[in-house]
């Protein structure tokens, strides 16, 4: 349910602007429109002609995908380095990736691979708030850190709201089906706008796409409130909002204000509810995806891209009744849970969306991002599992300006530490930004107005 604020000032008929709202019946009718109604005017900003790329899609499998079995196999390393599966040859000539890929070793023509990501941080809500961030926690290696100061810089979707102004009525950074949470659900740090201000937060929709019945319901009328009754209560919101122009108009006001208008507009909206409608795909379209919650949440990232979303983040959730949640921390059976489940559905999901996004034209325009948080350990635990290693990893890129078909750094003999070509997050977020057309020092203001650079990276050149 939208909630409209009081800042304590009433008109000189002693009402305050809570009961005016409350006598007026602007409740939306209850919807619940928790993040959807959040939407602020984003800052343009120039884009200094550089940056192929419109649209970042960060194809987000959060728990730490293995190098071994992915990008950095080591088929010369012993079996309890290298683990039973072998390699394949990929459409770049020289590149051989794990077995589990057969799908996206077609596609390495497209995408730039990075064997030499570190964080040095071996602890997922640290370690990722530095891949989302560009910035190192403080201290390192800290798990169920919670998302306050120190360590409040803004993800790089918050940096994009900030940049770039909204697509049309959706805001400019989307996350897809959920945010990241520890166990107890404890959220990362780094996953919002931290010191920029919770209006360039990025909207975060918790959906699953793969639901027959899925629908965001925000985006619906309640049966309870007819077209007419609507349009009526937009007239009296706009009365209401009148009525307080002469009397106090602060910035908080404005801003509420601005909440209440986005929600109108965004469920008055066709285009907005189109995007979201998967409906409108074909069940084969959907099926080359993988009917999975993430699988799907890809599809929906390629419609947001569409309607011009400037960044979408997919987060890998966690699968009932699977080894380790389902998620990619294989603690545990980590074999098993390779070939069984996450890399079929990561392989089919990945390639899916590359070859639909390039069929459509999309794919020089969208960069897209295959992403985790850290790696797995070079060695086996006494589990069958492989455990956190943030000490290198691999990471890929594709459209967007980025170079296919190469290979940037190097890892030793067991994808222990990098040999060279090494690259932190920041680097990361830096070549984002460009790609997208911002500097990476483009200047952020906090909330107190003190410029800030978004990056102090280094732009990944070899691969643009």
């Amino acid at each position: 349910m939208i909630r409209f604020f009081n800042s304590g000032s009433t008109t000189c008929d002693r009402l305050d602007r809570r009961e005016w709202l409350r006598i007026g019946g602007l409740g939306l009718g209850g919807l619940t429109l928790a993040g959807l109604g959040r939407q602020p005017a984003a800052r343009a900003a120039e884009s200094g002609g550089f940056g192929k790329a419109k649209s970042v899609i960060v194809f987000g499998l959060l728990g730490g995908p293995p190098q071994h079995e992915t990008w950095d196999p080591k088929p010369h390393a012993p079996l309890e380095v290298r683990g039973p599966f072998g390699t394949i040859a990929s459409r770049t000539p020289g590149l051989r990736v794990g077995e589990l890929m057969p799908r996206v070793a077609r596609l390495t023509d497209k995408i730039a691979v990075l064997r030499a990501v570190v964080t040095n941080d071996n602890a997922h809500s640290s370690s990722g708030y530095q891949m989302f961030t560009g910035v190192p926690h403080q201290p390192p290696n800290t798990e169920n850190s919670l998302p306050k100061a120190p360590n409040n810089w803004p993800s790089v979707g918050a940096m994009v709201r900030y940049l770039r102004p909204a697509a049309g009525r959706l805001p400019s950074a989307v996350t897809l089906p959920d945010h990241i949470w520890n166990d107890g659900n404890i959220p990362w740090p780094g996953q919002d706008a931290g010191f920029l201000g919770r209006k360039h937060n990025p909207w975060v929709v918790h959906c699953d796409p793969a639901d027959p019945q899925f629908k965001i319901d925000s985006l619906d009328l309640p049966a309870e409130v007819p077209p007419m009754r609507f349009t009526d209560r937009r007239s009296l919101l706009e009365q209401v909002n009148h009525h307080f122009d002469g009397a106090d108009r602060r910035g908080d006001f404005e801003t509420h204000d601005a909440v209440s208008r986005r929600a109108f507009d965004l469920l008055s909206a066709g285009t907005t509810r189109r995007a979201f409608d998967l409906n409108a795909e074909s069940p084969a379209a959907r099926d080359r995806y993988g009917r999975s919650r993430f699988a799907q949440s890809a599809l929906l990232a390629r419609r947001l891209v569409e309607a011009g979303v400037g960044l979408v983040q997919i987060n890998w959730t966690r699968i009932a009744d699977k080894p380790n949640q389902g998620g990619w921390d294989t603690h545990a059976k980590h074999n098993e849970a390779c070939k069984d489940f996450l890399m079929p559905m990561m392989d089919r999901a990945y390639s899916a969306l590359i070859e639909d996004l390039e069929a459509r034209g999309l794919l020089s325009e969208t960069l897209v991002v295959w992403f985790g948080e850290f790696g797995r350990t070079p060695r086996f635990n006494a589990a069958g599992g492989r455990d956190h290693w943030g000490h290198v990893f691999s990471l890929a890129l594709a459209g967007g300006g980025v170079r296919g078909g190469i290979v940037h750094g190097s890892s030793d003999k067991n994808a222990a530490y990098p040999m060279d070509g090494r690259v932190e997050p920041r680097d990361l977020i830096a070549t984002m930004l460009h790609c997208l057309g911002h500097a990476p020092d483009s200047e952020l203001k906090d909330t107190l107005g003190r410029p800030i650079p978004a990056s102090r990276g280094e732009v990944i050149r070899a691969i643009l």
